[in-house]
């Protein structure tokens, strides 16, 4: 379920104990790495970091309203994440992030983008703070325009055409 929590502090306070300690460790250093332009809020009802709208007044194109979001961090059901946007897909920052992790030897519980723990010892913290350091603002900026430009230049795919169920054969009975 998705904080209600207005602030950081509100939502930290929230959390039982193990999960709050686990989640200020990461806080922690995302603060120490991160870009001074980026800005630290509730977003998606988890601790996010964004580019505020003075800094890039389009916003997030899903929902202009949003500023550009960077990374999140939150509580889920069973497991703590780590949103790190910057290092999905096939970009030489997720190459290295990985290669980085694998060197760590820590066991990377990772889906496209979002890191899944139960406990800050579980995490390369120094590898996130470098990869966090790696995405500056104006360079988080550049990297977003340039995939917003490259999804509107690609064609729109079009659809199969749907092919007609099959019908199950009739057993024929023998008397």
């Amino acid at each position: 379920m998705q904080s209600q929590a207005a602030t950081v502090a509100e939502y930290l306070a929230e959390l039982p104990v193990e999960r709050r300690a686990a989640v200020e460790a990461v806080r922690k250093v995302i603060l120490q790495n991160l870009d001074k332009d980026y800005e630290e809020g509730m977003q998606y009802g988890m601790i996010g970091y964004y580019v505020p709208h003075r800094i890039y007044p389009p916003g997030y194109h899903c929902d202009p309203k949003q500023p550009l979001p960077f990374t999140c961090l939150a509580s889920q059901k069973n497991y703590l994440s780590l949103y790190l946007g910057c290092v999905y897909g096939d970009t030489p920052l997720a190459k290295w992030f990985h290669e980085a992790w694998k060197k760590s030897g820590k066991k990377l519980d990772m889906g496209k983008s979002c890191i899944r723990f139960k406990k800050a010892d579980d995490l390369a913290l120094d590898v996130i703070g470098e990869a966090i350091r790696r995405m500056p603002v104006k360079k988080l900026i550049e990297y977003y325009e340039t995939c917003l430009k490259d999804a509107r230049q690609r064609p729109a795919k079009k659809s199969a055409p749907k092919k007609a169920a099959k019908k199950p054969a009739k057993k024929v009975r023998k008397r």
